[in-house]
C-alpha cells in the first residue's frame, strides 16, 4: 500500500523543525529513522498530512559524558549507540538493549529518539529508560520541558508530549560501580518484537542487594516498572525463595494481551520468568552469585 498524501518538510536546523511542528500541529509529525512511522503510513494507520523530518540535523545526534549521566542526542542511530565504548562503559543497560533491537539494517537507520518517542509497548528502549529512570528532554517554541521516564509513557503507543514537542535528548544516569545489568526477552523469532521482556540493573556490595532497578515490555499497554518485584529482592536478596516470589509478583504487574502470536496468561507467566532470568544474568555481571 501506498501512503496517504502528505507534505515533507526538511529543516537544517532544530528552531525551524519547532517552528514547522507548530505551525501545522496537530496534524504534523515528527520524522527520525522512520522504521515504525513510515510503515504506518504505508498501511494507513497513521495521517499526518505534514512530516517534519529531522534527519538534516546534525545536533541533534551525539553521545556525550555529562558527569553522573549520559546525554544523547535524539537523532542519534541505534547502531552507534551499539558501537559506543562510552555506553558500553557507562551504561551497559542502554548497550544490552540495543543489541535485542531488530536486524542491522534497523539498528542503522532506527533512532533512539524515535523508539521512545514511538512507545511501542514491546519495544526495548522504553522499558530500558523506565528502568533506569532516565529523563526526557522535549522541547516545543515555548521552550525546554524534562521530563521523567515514569511519566513520560501514558498507554499504548502514546506518550505525554505535546503536539508541538519534539524530543530532542535522552539522559541517562551512569551505572553505579558494584552494578550489573541484562536485558532479557523472549521472541518468536530473533529480531521480532519481544513477547515478554525484563531490563534489569542490580548493584551488589558483598552478595546484599544495594539497588535494584527492573521494567518489562510486551506485557502492558506500555513499559512496566516491576517495583513489587524489586523490593523483594532488595529485601530478600537473591535467595531461591526471593527469586521465586519476585518472579510471581512480576507476573501480578503484567496486564498483557493475547494475540495471534502468544496468549495473554503465557505472556503474564514469560514476565515471571524473565525476571528471575534477567535478575540472575545482572548478577553475575555484577559479581554476585545468583
Amino acid at each position: 500500500m501506498k501512503p496517504a498524501r502528505f507534505d515533507h518538510l526538511l529543516p537544517t536546523s532544530l528552531e525551524d523543525a519547532l517552528a514547522m511542528l507548530a505551525e501545522h500541529a496537530p496534524d504534523g509529525r515528527v520524522l527520525a529513522g522512520g522504521q515504525s512511522l513510515v510503515p504506518m503510513m504505508n498501511f494507513r494507520l497513521a495521517r499526518p498530512t505534514v512530516l517534519v523530518d529531522l534527519n538534516k540535523i546534525p545536533d541533534l545526534a551525539y553521545i556525550r559524558d555529562a558527569g553522573d549521566h549520559l546525554a544523547i542526542g535524539a537523532m542519534t542511530r541505534e547502531r552507534a549507540i551499539e558501537n559506543s565504548d562510552l555506553v558500553r562503559a557507562a551504561s551497559p543497560l542502554l548497550h544490552d538493549a540495543t543489541l535485542h533491537i531488530g536486524h542491522l539494517p534497523i539498528r542503522s537507520r532506527g533512532t533512539i529518539g524515535g523508539s521512545i518517542s514511538n512507545a511501542d509497548p514491546a519495544a526495548e528502549y522504553p522499558a530500558t529508560a523506565l528502568a533506569l529512570d532516565a529523563t526526557l528532554v522535549a522541547q516545543s517554541v515555548r521552550g525546554e520541558r524534562p521530563i521523567a521516564a515514569s511519566d513520560f509513557f501514558d498507554g499504548v503507543m502514546t506518550t505525554t508530549l505535546e503536539v508541538d514537542e519534539i524530543l530532542t535528548e535522552i539522559r541517562v544516569p551512569k551505572a553505579p560501580p558494584g552494578s550489573g545489568a541484562a536485558l532479557v526477552e523472549i521472541a518468536r523469532r530473533h529480531g521480532d518484537f519481544a513477547l515478554a521482556g525484563v531490563a534489569a540493573q542490580i548493584t551488589l556490595e558483598d552478595d546484599r542487594v544495594t539497588d535494584i532497578r527492573l521494567a518489562a515490555c510486551g506485557v502492558g499497554p506500555g513499559p512496566i516498572r516491576l517495583t513489587g518485584a524489586e523490593n523483594i529482592l532488595r529485601d530478600g536478596g537473591l535467595t531461591d525463595t526471593a527469586l521465586a516470589a519476585a518472579g510471581r509478583a512480576a507476573a501480578d504487574a503484567a496486564d498483557p494481551d493475547g494475540d495471534v502470536h502468544a496468549t495473554a496468561s503465557y505472556r503474564r507467566k514469560m514476565a515471571g520468568v524473565m525476571t528471575r532470568r534477567a535478575v540472575e544474568k545482572a548478577a553475575r555481571r555484577a559479581g554476585g552469585a545468583a
